[in-house]
Protein backbone atom coordinates (compact mmCIF):
# COMPACT_ATOMS: atom_id res chain seq x y z
CA UNK A 1 0.00 0.00 0.00
CA UNK A 2 1.68 3.29 -0.12
CA UNK A 3 3.54 2.44 2.64
CA UNK A 4 5.93 5.42 2.88
CA UNK A 5 2.50 7.70 2.33
CA UNK A 6 3.97 9.50 -0.46
CA UNK A 7 2.55 12.68 -0.43
CA UNK A 8 -0.01 13.33 -2.88
CA UNK A 9 1.39 15.56 -4.99
CA UNK A 10 -1.62 17.21 -6.67
CA UNK A 11 -2.71 18.76 -3.52
CA UNK A 12 -0.08 21.17 -4.51
CA UNK A 13 -1.18 21.35 -8.18
CA UNK A 14 -4.38 22.31 -6.94
CA UNK A 15 -3.01 25.08 -4.77
CA UNK A 16 -1.30 26.73 -7.40
CA UNK A 17 -3.58 26.12 -10.35
CA UNK A 18 -5.34 29.18 -10.65
CA UNK A 19 -2.07 31.03 -10.83
CA UNK A 20 -0.43 28.63 -13.11
CA UNK A 21 -3.75 29.27 -15.46
CA UNK A 22 -3.49 32.87 -15.15
CA UNK A 23 0.16 33.00 -16.17
CA UNK A 24 -0.34 30.28 -18.94
CA UNK A 25 -2.55 32.55 -20.63
CA UNK A 26 -0.17 35.35 -20.98
CA UNK A 27 1.18 33.67 -24.11
CA UNK A 28 1.79 30.50 -25.79
CA UNK A 29 5.63 31.20 -26.10
CA UNK A 30 5.83 31.71 -22.16
CA UNK A 31 3.28 28.72 -21.66
CA UNK A 32 5.57 26.16 -23.14
CA UNK A 33 8.84 26.94 -21.76
CA UNK A 34 7.13 27.13 -17.79
CA UNK A 35 4.27 25.26 -18.31
CA UNK A 36 2.76 22.19 -19.60
CA UNK A 37 -0.54 21.41 -21.84
CA UNK A 38 -3.15 21.32 -18.95
CA UNK A 39 -1.67 24.94 -17.75
CA UNK A 40 -0.18 23.28 -14.70
CA UNK A 41 3.90 23.88 -13.86
CA UNK A 42 6.17 21.84 -16.23
CA UNK A 43 6.93 18.54 -15.32
CA UNK A 44 10.48 17.23 -15.29
CA UNK A 45 10.45 14.14 -13.65
CA UNK A 46 12.03 10.91 -15.49
CA UNK A 47 12.18 7.45 -15.46
CA UNK A 48 14.93 6.86 -12.47
CA UNK A 49 12.77 9.78 -10.35
CA UNK A 50 9.47 7.89 -10.57
CA UNK A 51 11.46 4.71 -9.79
CA UNK A 52 12.57 6.46 -6.86
CA UNK A 53 9.60 7.39 -6.16
CA UNK A 54 8.03 3.88 -6.30
CA UNK A 55 10.78 2.48 -3.95
CA UNK A 56 10.53 4.76 -1.59
CA UNK A 57 6.52 4.40 -1.49
CA UNK A 58 6.80 0.51 -1.19
CA UNK A 59 9.30 -0.46 1.26
CA UNK A 60 7.89 -0.32 4.17
CA UNK A 61 6.55 -1.89 7.63
CA UNK A 62 5.40 -5.00 4.94
CA UNK A 63 8.84 -5.53 5.13
CA UNK A 64 8.97 -7.03 8.13
CA UNK A 65 6.71 -9.77 7.89
CA UNK A 66 8.47 -11.36 4.97
CA UNK A 67 10.13 -13.95 6.58
CA UNK A 68 7.30 -15.41 8.83
CA UNK A 69 5.57 -15.55 5.34
CA UNK A 70 8.29 -17.33 3.52
CA UNK A 71 8.58 -19.71 6.81
CA UNK A 72 4.66 -20.63 6.57
CA UNK A 73 5.60 -21.94 2.69
CA UNK A 74 8.53 -22.53 2.82
CA UNK A 75 11.76 -22.15 0.48
CA UNK A 76 10.02 -23.53 -3.13
CA UNK A 77 6.75 -21.53 -2.66
CA UNK A 78 7.72 -18.71 -0.74
CA UNK A 79 10.13 -17.07 -3.07
CA UNK A 80 7.92 -18.51 -6.21
CA UNK A 81 4.61 -16.91 -4.36
CA UNK A 82 6.65 -12.81 -3.82
CA UNK A 83 7.70 -13.41 -7.50
CA UNK A 84 4.45 -14.13 -8.96
CA UNK A 85 3.29 -11.36 -6.82
CA UNK A 86 6.26 -8.96 -8.29
CA UNK A 87 5.10 -10.06 -11.71
CA UNK A 88 1.23 -9.74 -11.26
CA UNK A 89 2.09 -6.20 -9.55
CA UNK A 90 3.93 -5.26 -12.45
CA UNK A 91 1.74 -6.23 -15.31
CA UNK A 92 -1.56 -4.48 -13.60
CA UNK A 93 0.91 -1.64 -13.07
CA UNK A 94 1.66 -1.17 -16.62
CA UNK A 95 -2.26 -1.29 -17.80
CA UNK A 96 -2.44 1.37 -15.22
CA UNK A 97 -0.12 3.62 -16.59
CA UNK A 98 -1.84 4.03 -19.98
CA UNK A 99 -5.19 5.06 -18.12
CA UNK A 100 -2.87 7.87 -16.76
CA UNK A 101 -3.97 9.60 -20.18
CA UNK A 102 -7.49 9.32 -21.45
CA UNK A 103 -7.75 8.76 -25.69
CA UNK A 104 -4.66 9.58 -27.07
CA UNK A 105 -1.58 8.42 -25.07
CA UNK A 106 0.72 11.71 -25.71
CA UNK A 107 -1.68 14.54 -26.33
CA UNK A 108 -5.33 12.90 -24.25
CA UNK A 109 -6.71 14.78 -21.44
CA UNK A 110 -4.69 14.30 -18.10
CA UNK A 111 -5.96 11.84 -14.84
CA UNK A 112 -4.11 13.38 -11.94
CA UNK A 113 -5.42 10.19 -9.52
CA UNK A 114 -6.37 6.82 -9.58
CA UNK A 115 -9.81 8.37 -8.97
CA UNK A 116 -10.06 10.52 -11.62
CA UNK A 117 -8.85 7.36 -13.90
CA UNK A 118 -11.51 5.49 -12.35
CA UNK A 119 -13.84 7.97 -12.88
CA UNK A 120 -12.96 8.90 -16.76
CA UNK A 121 -13.16 5.61 -17.65
CA UNK A 122 -15.51 3.64 -15.88
CA UNK A 123 -19.07 4.99 -14.62
CA UNK A 124 -22.26 3.73 -12.21
CA UNK A 125 -22.02 1.58 -9.20
CA UNK A 126 -18.50 0.80 -10.19
CA UNK A 127 -16.84 4.35 -9.00
CA UNK A 128 -18.48 4.41 -6.17
CA UNK A 129 -17.13 1.04 -5.36
CA UNK A 130 -13.93 1.68 -6.05
CA UNK A 131 -14.40 4.88 -3.43
CA UNK A 132 -15.86 2.80 -1.03
CA UNK A 133 -12.84 0.64 -1.44
CA UNK A 134 -11.08 3.71 -1.00
CA UNK A 135 -11.51 4.97 2.00
CA UNK A 136 -11.93 1.57 3.55
CA UNK A 137 -8.51 0.84 3.40
CA UNK A 138 -7.47 4.17 4.57
CA UNK A 139 -9.56 2.79 7.49
CA UNK A 140 -7.78 -0.41 7.84
CA UNK A 141 -4.47 0.85 7.39
CA UNK A 142 -4.53 3.45 10.02
CA UNK A 143 -5.58 0.77 12.22
CA UNK A 144 -2.83 -1.44 10.86
CA UNK A 145 -0.20 1.71 11.77
CA UNK A 146 -1.53 2.10 14.57
CA UNK A 147 -0.66 -1.31 16.08
CA UNK A 148 2.72 -1.60 13.92
CA UNK A 149 3.78 1.51 16.00
CA UNK A 150 2.57 0.36 18.98
CA UNK A 151 4.49 -2.90 19.08
CA UNK A 152 7.68 -0.66 17.92
CA UNK A 153 7.81 1.32 21.21
CA UNK A 154 5.94 -1.87 23.14
CA UNK A 155 9.99 -3.50 21.86
CA UNK A 156 12.19 -0.76 22.80
CA UNK A 157 10.86 -1.25 26.38
CA UNK A 158 11.22 -4.61 26.03
CA UNK A 159 14.55 -4.78 24.60
CA UNK A 160 16.02 -2.73 27.28
CA UNK A 161 14.41 -5.20 30.08
CA UNK A 162 15.92 -7.99 28.27
CA UNK A 163 19.34 -6.09 28.30
CA UNK A 164 18.88 -5.34 32.11
CA UNK A 165 17.25 -8.43 33.41
CA UNK A 166 18.69 -11.09 31.25
CA UNK A 167 16.71 -13.14 28.64
CA UNK A 168 14.93 -15.40 31.19
CA UNK A 169 12.91 -12.56 32.63
CA UNK A 170 9.68 -12.33 29.92
CA UNK A 171 9.09 -8.81 30.24
CA UNK A 172 5.77 -9.19 30.11
CA UNK A 173 4.30 -5.28 29.12
CA UNK A 174 1.16 -4.52 27.51
CA UNK A 175 0.67 -2.82 24.20
CA UNK A 176 -2.36 -0.83 25.55
CA UNK A 177 -0.72 2.24 26.67
CA UNK A 178 1.76 2.82 23.31
CA UNK A 179 -1.43 2.73 21.65
CA UNK A 180 -2.85 5.48 23.65
CA UNK A 181 -0.04 7.61 23.44
CA UNK A 182 0.51 6.87 19.63
CA UNK A 183 -3.45 7.64 19.37
CA UNK A 184 -2.68 11.18 21.27
CA UNK A 185 0.11 12.08 19.25
CA UNK A 186 -2.28 11.49 16.08
CA UNK A 187 -4.75 13.97 17.54
CA UNK A 188 -2.59 16.90 17.20
CA UNK A 189 -1.21 15.79 14.45
CA UNK A 190 -4.32 15.65 12.56
CA UNK A 191 -5.07 19.21 13.02
CA UNK A 192 -2.15 20.65 11.36
CA UNK A 193 -3.25 22.24 8.24
CA UNK A 194 -2.04 20.38 4.87
CA UNK A 195 0.52 18.23 7.17
CA UNK A 196 1.06 15.68 3.96
CA UNK A 197 2.39 18.80 1.87
CA UNK A 198 5.17 19.16 4.22
CA UNK A 199 8.33 18.93 1.46
CA UNK A 200 10.44 17.06 3.69
CA UNK A 201 8.04 14.56 5.00
CA UNK A 202 8.17 12.02 2.06
CA UNK A 203 12.53 12.40 2.14
CA UNK A 204 12.31 11.47 6.28
CA UNK A 205 9.91 8.66 5.35
CA UNK A 206 12.29 7.08 3.06
CA UNK A 207 15.66 7.54 5.15
CA UNK A 208 13.14 6.05 8.04
CA UNK A 209 12.04 2.63 5.92
CA UNK A 210 15.29 1.98 4.22
CA UNK A 211 16.64 2.39 7.97
CA UNK A 212 15.22 -0.50 9.72
CA UNK A 213 14.65 -2.51 6.27
CA UNK A 214 18.29 -2.21 6.33
CA UNK A 215 18.65 -3.27 10.13
CA UNK A 216 16.70 -5.87 9.60
CA UNK A 217 18.14 -7.34 6.82
CA UNK A 218 22.09 -7.07 8.12
CA UNK A 219 20.71 -8.95 11.66
CA UNK A 220 19.66 -11.49 9.36
CA UNK A 221 22.33 -12.26 8.05
CA UNK A 222 24.46 -11.59 11.22
CA UNK A 223 22.65 -14.91 12.61
CA UNK A 224 22.92 -17.04 9.55
CA UNK A 225 26.56 -16.91 10.31
CA UNK A 226 25.97 -17.08 13.92
CA UNK A 227 23.94 -20.26 13.42
CA UNK A 228 26.74 -21.60 10.57
CA UNK A 229 23.87 -22.80 8.23
CA UNK A 230 20.91 -22.37 6.69
CA UNK A 231 17.54 -23.00 8.50
CA UNK A 232 14.47 -23.97 7.03
CA UNK A 233 12.76 -26.48 5.01
CA UNK A 234 11.71 -26.77 1.36
CA UNK A 235 8.09 -26.99 2.30
CA UNK A 236 7.54 -24.46 5.31
CA UNK A 237 6.74 -24.76 9.14
CA UNK A 238 6.06 -28.85 9.48
CA UNK A 239 2.96 -30.08 10.50
CA UNK A 240 3.20 -31.30 13.83
CA UNK A 241 4.29 -28.13 15.08
CA UNK A 242 1.03 -26.79 13.77
CA UNK A 243 -2.10 -28.78 13.15
CA UNK A 244 -2.89 -29.70 9.24
CA UNK A 245 -5.70 -26.83 9.26
CA UNK A 246 -3.31 -24.47 10.73
CA UNK A 247 -0.92 -25.07 8.30
CA UNK A 248 -3.22 -24.07 5.39
CA UNK A 249 -4.77 -21.25 7.13
CA UNK A 250 -1.32 -19.97 8.01
CA UNK A 251 -0.30 -20.48 4.69
CA UNK A 252 -3.31 -18.39 3.20
CA UNK A 253 -2.89 -15.90 5.34
CA UNK A 254 1.05 -15.70 4.08
CA UNK A 255 -0.40 -14.49 0.74
CA UNK A 256 -1.60 -11.71 2.25
CA UNK A 257 1.33 -10.71 4.18
CA UNK A 258 2.95 -11.05 0.87
CA UNK A 259 0.43 -8.73 -1.27
CA UNK A 260 0.55 -5.92 1.52
CA UNK A 261 4.25 -5.64 0.74
CA UNK A 262 3.43 -4.98 -2.67
CA UNK A 263 0.43 -2.64 -2.15
CA UNK A 264 1.10 0.90 -4.21
CA UNK A 265 -1.22 1.05 -6.90
CA UNK A 266 -3.29 3.74 -5.45
CA UNK A 267 0.03 6.55 -5.66
CA UNK A 268 0.98 5.25 -9.14
CA UNK A 269 -0.65 7.40 -11.38
CA UNK A 270 0.27 10.31 -8.81
CA UNK A 271 3.63 9.39 -9.67
CA UNK A 272 3.32 9.25 -13.22
CA UNK A 273 1.89 12.78 -12.84
CA UNK A 274 5.65 13.54 -12.40
CA UNK A 275 6.97 12.95 -15.29
CA UNK A 276 7.51 15.36 -17.82
CA UNK A 277 5.37 16.05 -21.46
CA UNK A 278 6.01 13.62 -23.73
CA UNK A 279 8.24 12.31 -26.26
CA UNK A 280 8.19 9.74 -25.44
CA UNK A 281 5.06 9.30 -23.50
CA UNK A 282 4.53 9.14 -19.86
CA UNK A 283 3.17 5.66 -20.03
CA UNK A 284 6.13 4.36 -22.06
CA UNK A 285 7.88 5.86 -18.89
CA UNK A 286 6.16 4.68 -16.09
CA UNK A 287 6.57 1.51 -17.39
CA UNK A 288 9.93 1.28 -17.74
CA UNK A 289 10.12 2.40 -14.11
CA UNK A 290 7.87 -0.20 -13.30
CA UNK A 291 10.50 -2.56 -14.46
CA UNK A 292 13.77 -0.75 -12.64
CA UNK A 293 11.54 -0.42 -8.85
CA UNK A 294 9.18 -3.36 -9.48
CA UNK A 295 12.65 -5.70 -9.78
CA UNK A 296 14.66 -3.86 -7.04
CA UNK A 297 11.82 -4.06 -4.59
CA UNK A 298 11.54 -7.11 -5.14
CA UNK A 299 15.48 -8.43 -5.08
CA UNK A 300 15.15 -6.52 -1.63
CA UNK A 301 12.38 -8.43 -0.10
CA UNK A 302 13.39 -11.53 -1.37
CA UNK A 303 16.99 -10.67 0.57
CA UNK A 304 14.97 -9.42 3.73
CA UNK A 305 12.35 -12.58 3.78
CA UNK A 306 14.63 -15.02 2.73
CA UNK A 307 17.67 -14.16 5.35
CA UNK A 308 14.68 -13.74 8.27
CA UNK A 309 13.85 -17.83 7.40
CA UNK A 310 17.66 -18.39 7.23
CA UNK A 311 17.89 -17.37 10.58
CA UNK A 312 15.02 -18.46 12.60
CA UNK A 313 13.70 -21.24 10.35
CA UNK A 314 9.95 -22.25 11.60
CA UNK A 315 10.30 -19.88 14.10
CA UNK A 316 10.55 -16.71 12.29
CA UNK A 317 9.01 -14.03 14.21
CA UNK A 318 5.81 -12.34 12.90
CA UNK A 319 7.61 -8.94 13.01
CA UNK A 320 11.00 -9.10 12.42
CA UNK A 321 12.05 -6.81 14.60
CA UNK A 322 9.61 -6.97 17.65
CA UNK A 323 9.33 -10.87 17.99
CA UNK A 324 12.67 -10.88 19.59
CA UNK A 325 14.08 -13.57 17.29
CA UNK A 326 17.52 -10.88 17.92
CA UNK A 327 17.90 -9.36 21.33
CA UNK A 328 21.54 -8.01 20.58
CA UNK A 329 22.71 -5.60 20.47
CA UNK A 330 19.91 -3.59 21.97
CA UNK A 331 20.63 -0.62 20.68
CA UNK A 332 20.55 -1.84 17.12
CA UNK A 333 16.80 -2.48 17.80
CA UNK A 334 16.07 0.11 19.42
CA UNK A 335 17.14 2.64 16.77
CA UNK A 336 15.02 0.26 14.50
CA UNK A 337 12.15 0.30 15.70
CA UNK A 338 12.45 4.22 16.65
CA UNK A 339 12.47 4.68 12.68
CA UNK A 340 9.50 2.55 12.42
CA UNK A 341 7.10 4.87 14.72
CA UNK A 342 9.04 8.15 13.39
CA UNK A 343 7.83 6.53 10.09
CA UNK A 344 4.29 5.54 10.53
CA UNK A 345 3.63 8.64 12.60
CA UNK A 346 3.97 10.82 9.60
CA UNK A 347 2.63 8.17 7.10
CA UNK A 348 -0.85 7.78 8.92
CA UNK A 349 -1.36 11.21 8.27
CA UNK A 350 -0.41 11.42 5.08
CA UNK A 351 -2.37 8.04 4.28
CA UNK A 352 -5.78 9.73 6.05
CA UNK A 353 -5.79 12.97 4.79
CA UNK A 354 -7.86 12.09 1.55
CA UNK A 355 -10.49 10.58 3.95
CA UNK A 356 -10.52 13.64 6.45
CA UNK A 357 -10.83 16.12 3.60
CA UNK A 358 -13.23 13.78 1.70
CA UNK A 359 -15.83 13.73 4.87
CA UNK A 360 -14.93 17.38 5.57
CA UNK A 361 -16.12 18.53 2.10
CA UNK A 362 -18.91 16.59 2.24
CA UNK A 363 -20.35 17.94 4.80
CA UNK A 364 -19.51 21.49 4.06
CA UNK A 365 -21.86 21.15 0.69
CA UNK A 366 -24.61 19.84 3.24
CA UNK A 367 -24.57 22.01 5.39
CA UNK A 368 -22.74 25.48 4.34
CA UNK A 369 -24.84 27.53 7.03
CA UNK A 370 -23.61 25.48 10.07
CA UNK A 371 -21.02 27.96 11.95
CA UNK A 372 -20.00 24.28 13.76
CA UNK A 373 -18.82 22.93 10.37
CA UNK A 374 -17.38 25.58 8.17
CA UNK A 375 -16.35 28.74 10.92
CA UNK A 376 -12.69 29.05 12.17
CA UNK A 377 -11.50 30.46 15.02
CA UNK A 378 -8.43 32.21 15.50
CA UNK A 379 -5.60 31.20 17.52
CA UNK A 380 -3.34 34.53 18.94
CA UNK A 381 -1.23 31.62 20.62
CA UNK A 382 0.27 30.32 17.56
CA UNK A 383 2.60 32.79 15.93
CA UNK A 384 1.63 31.73 12.30
CA UNK A 385 -2.14 32.74 13.61
CA UNK A 386 -3.49 28.82 13.30
CA UNK A 387 -7.28 28.83 13.00
CA UNK A 388 -9.22 25.84 14.09
CA UNK A 389 -12.41 23.85 13.20
CA UNK A 390 -14.55 22.86 15.35
CA UNK A 391 -15.87 20.23 12.95
CA UNK A 392 -12.00 18.92 11.51
CA UNK A 393 -11.06 18.84 15.85
CA UNK A 394 -14.19 16.92 16.84
CA UNK A 395 -14.26 14.44 13.13
CA UNK A 396 -10.73 13.96 12.99
CA UNK A 397 -10.52 12.91 16.62
CA UNK A 398 -13.28 10.95 16.03
CA UNK A 399 -11.43 8.78 13.93
CA UNK A 400 -8.22 8.75 15.41
CA UNK A 401 -10.09 7.51 18.44
CA UNK A 402 -11.87 4.84 16.91
CA UNK A 403 -9.12 3.33 14.91
CA UNK A 404 -6.91 3.45 18.21
CA UNK A 405 -10.10 1.46 20.19
CA UNK A 406 -10.24 -1.23 17.17
CA UNK A 407 -6.64 -1.57 17.47
CA UNK A 408 -6.35 -2.30 21.22
CA UNK A 409 -8.92 -5.04 20.64
CA UNK A 410 -7.66 -6.74 17.44
CA UNK A 411 -3.47 -6.13 18.29
CA UNK A 412 -2.27 -8.88 15.67
CA UNK A 413 0.24 -7.54 13.21
CA UNK A 414 0.51 -10.08 11.23
CA UNK A 415 -3.13 -11.16 11.07
CA UNK A 416 -4.27 -7.31 10.32
CA UNK A 417 -1.62 -7.21 7.59
CA UNK A 418 -2.58 -10.49 5.96
CA UNK A 419 -6.34 -9.29 5.97
CA UNK A 420 -5.16 -5.45 4.12
CA UNK A 421 -2.83 -7.21 1.85
CA UNK A 422 -6.29 -9.62 0.70
CA UNK A 423 -8.81 -7.45 0.24
CA UNK A 424 -6.84 -4.23 -1.22
CA UNK A 425 -5.14 -6.67 -3.92
CA UNK A 426 -7.56 -7.90 -5.98
CA UNK A 427 -10.07 -4.67 -6.51
CA UNK A 428 -7.32 -1.88 -6.28
CA UNK A 429 -4.11 -3.39 -7.67
CA UNK A 430 -5.92 -6.15 -10.25
CA UNK A 431 -10.05 -5.72 -11.46
CA UNK A 432 -10.02 -1.65 -12.02
CA UNK A 433 -6.89 -1.43 -13.86
CA UNK A 434 -8.04 -4.24 -16.10
CA UNK A 435 -11.52 -2.75 -16.44
CA UNK A 436 -10.13 0.44 -17.44
CA UNK A 437 -7.43 -0.68 -19.79
CA UNK A 438 -9.90 -2.92 -21.54
CA UNK A 439 -12.23 0.64 -21.40
CA UNK A 440 -9.25 2.73 -22.70
CA UNK A 441 -8.39 0.32 -25.29
CA UNK A 442 -11.37 -0.64 -26.53
CA UNK A 443 -10.16 -4.29 -26.55
CA UNK A 444 -13.79 -6.20 -27.83
CA UNK A 445 -15.66 -8.52 -25.22
CA UNK A 446 -14.95 -11.78 -25.61
CA UNK A 447 -11.93 -11.41 -27.59
CA UNK A 448 -8.51 -13.40 -27.16
CA UNK A 449 -7.06 -10.33 -25.09
CA UNK A 450 -10.69 -9.57 -22.83
CA UNK A 451 -10.77 -13.59 -21.86
CA UNK A 452 -6.56 -13.48 -20.75
CA UNK A 453 -7.77 -10.13 -18.48
CA UNK A 454 -10.84 -11.70 -17.36
CA UNK A 455 -8.93 -15.04 -16.12
CA UNK A 456 -5.91 -13.23 -14.46
CA UNK A 457 -8.51 -10.93 -12.91
CA UNK A 458 -10.57 -14.45 -11.66
CA UNK A 459 -7.30 -15.96 -10.41
CA UNK A 460 -6.54 -13.10 -8.11
CA UNK A 461 -9.68 -12.69 -7.09
CA UNK A 462 -9.57 -16.41 -5.90
CA UNK A 463 -5.91 -15.29 -4.03
CA UNK A 464 -7.73 -12.61 -2.39
CA UNK A 465 -10.62 -14.70 -0.90
CA UNK A 466 -8.65 -17.21 0.00
CA UNK A 467 -6.03 -14.92 1.57
CA UNK A 468 -8.89 -13.02 3.92
CA UNK A 469 -10.04 -16.06 5.29
CA UNK A 470 -6.53 -16.97 6.35
CA UNK A 471 -6.32 -13.97 7.85
CA UNK A 472 -9.74 -14.21 9.88
CA UNK A 473 -8.78 -17.44 10.85
CA UNK A 474 -5.76 -16.32 12.17
CA UNK A 475 -7.71 -13.42 14.26
CA UNK A 476 -10.46 -15.39 15.45
CA UNK A 477 -7.49 -17.96 16.79
CA UNK A 478 -5.71 -15.42 18.19
CA UNK A 479 -8.99 -13.70 20.06
CA UNK A 480 -9.33 -17.25 21.87
CA UNK A 481 -6.53 -16.24 23.94
CA UNK A 482 -6.43 -12.49 23.90
CA UNK A 483 -7.65 -10.60 26.73
CA UNK A 484 -8.33 -6.70 25.76
CA UNK A 485 -7.01 -3.86 27.59
CA UNK A 486 -5.20 -6.15 29.34
CA UNK A 487 -1.66 -4.93 31.57
CA UNK A 488 0.13 -7.32 30.51
CA UNK A 489 0.95 -8.50 26.87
Amino acid sequence: MGENGTVGKQHYYQGAAAMEVASAEQGHTAASKCFDDDGRLKRTGTMWTASAHIITAVIGSGVLSLAWAIAQLGWVAGPAVMLLFSLVTYYTSALLSDCYRSGDETTGKRNYTYMDAVNANLSGIKVQICGFLQYANIVGVAIGYTIAASISMLAIKRANCFHVEGHVNPCHISSTPYMIIFGVAQIFFSQIPDFDQISWLSILAAIMSFTYSTIGLGLGIVQVVANRGVKGSLTGISIGVVTPMDKVWRSLQAFGDIAFAYSYSLILIEIQDTIRAPPPSESKVMRRATVVSVATTTLFYMLCGCMGYAAFGDNAPGNLLTGFGFYEPFWLLDIANAAIVVHLVGAYQVYCQPLFAFVEKWAQQRWPESRFITGEIQLPVVSCGFKLNLFRLTWRSVFVVATTVVSMLLPFFNDVVGFLGAIGFWPLTVYFPVEMYIVQKKIPKWSSQWVCLQLLSLGCLIITIASAAGSIAGIMSDLKVYKPFSTTD
